[in-house]
């Protein structure tokens, strides 16, 4: 039994950690990248079975990343989860549209966090 990965897009190394600490006691293996290019090419690379995607990032927004992944045939269903510590008015309707399955604006709870992954990505063996 293979553990179920998620990828997570930040580019904030204690929001980072924050996601590190709350996936230690769950059977999640985790995988990051720092920028929106990096994340697009580590989801084609590794195919998570869940992607945690923060919008505001360097090189490509995580809107854009968002975007490309759903253009990929290998990715177009993978559950995304949008992440943004800037909560505009619209920010949700974008992040939906561009094709996250999900929204979640910081400062989040790491309970409701981790009760929308398991929601999504219920833990167990990996997707073949």
């Amino acid at each position: 039994m293979s553990a179920k990965t998620i990828l997570y897009v930040e580019d904030n190394e204690v929001n980072r950690r924050l996601v590190q600490d709350l996936l230690i006691p769950t059977t999640y293996r985790l995988i990051e990248a720092t920028d929106g290019e990096s994340g697009v090419a580590m989801a084609r690379k590794e195919r998570p079975d869940l992607i945690l995607m923060d919008v505001q990032l360097p090189k490509i927004s995580g809107i854009e990343a968002t975007r490309t992944l759903r253009g990929d045939p290998a990715m177009a269903s993978t559950p995304i989860i949008a992440i943004t510590s800037f909560a505009l008015a619209g920010d949700e309707q974008k992040a939906l549209e561009a094709g996250a399955t999900a929204y979640m604006a910081k400062p989040y709870s790491p309970r409701d966090l981790l009760g929308l992954i398991r929601r999504l990505l219920p833990e167990g063996e990996a997707k073949a």
